[in-house]
């Protein structure tokens, strides 16, 4: 797989139709952050190989860090995207990390479910963020109440047809409900009637978080 060209992908690859969900959410979000018009300092977290913090440094005027406690992943990040004067990659659960900075805009794509307790991610982010700043999370699913106990059953088999069941104990299924603690928006939702018809292969929602 190129990092370089993710989300791009060949339509032969085992994973590309999760790609494609992955190519169409981080678009949206580009087009986003594009439309501000104003320098934006950013932090992804869980940014993994860094294709999307990749994809957020061509946007003009930005400055982009991507975080994530798997330094492999990390040192392929550093690599491909060597060249990228206003891309960085810190090592490290951002959530003891003393970051004496703050962000425009924080990222969860695809990660936040790897946390075990959603208010206290949040609340630590909220730390993190510029007056006016945004949370935005993307490519995660949330779950109603009754729907928990089938959703970890799913990913206890996904897992352990891997040969990794062990790996379902760090994979955490966040509840709608625990969003109301929060001011949030759905900026993407594929709850609505109109989502499920057009929009039916996108099944993640897009969230947007401030303070205050």
């Amino acid at each position: 797989m190129q990092v370089a060209s993710l989300p791009s992908i060949d339509p032969s690859h085992l994973h590309s139709k999760e790609w494609a969900v992955r190519k169409r959410s981080s678009l949206r979000l580009l087009k986003y952050l594009d439309k501000k018009k104003k320098p934006l300092i950013i932090l992804e977290v869980g940014c993994g190989n860094g294709w999307l913090c990749g994809m957020m440094s061509s946007l003009q005027n930005t400055r982009v860090t991507g975080s994530d406690v798997n330094n492999s992943e990390l040192d392929q990040a550093k690599r491909v995207f060597f060249n990228r004067t206003n891309l960085e990659f810190e090592s490290g659960d951002f959530r003891n990390m003393d970051l004496n900075r703050k962000f425009d805009v924080i990222i969860f794509a695809a990660s936040i479910q790897y946390f075990p307790i959603f208010d206290s991610t949040v609340n630590k982010a909220l730390t993190f963020l510029n007056r006016d700043g945004e949370i935005h999370i993307l490519d995660s699913r949330f779950y109603d109440p009754d729907e928990l106990e089938q959703a970890r059953q799913r990913s206890y088999e996904y897992y352990d047809s891997l040969g990794n069941g062990e790996m379902a104990k760090h994979y955490f299924h966040h509840e709608l409900i625990s969003l109301n603690r929060f001011k949030h928006r759905f900026l993407f939702s594929p709850y609505k009637f109109i989502s499920k018809i057009i929009f039916k292969k996108d099944p993640f929602p897009w969230i947007r978080i401030t303070s205050g």
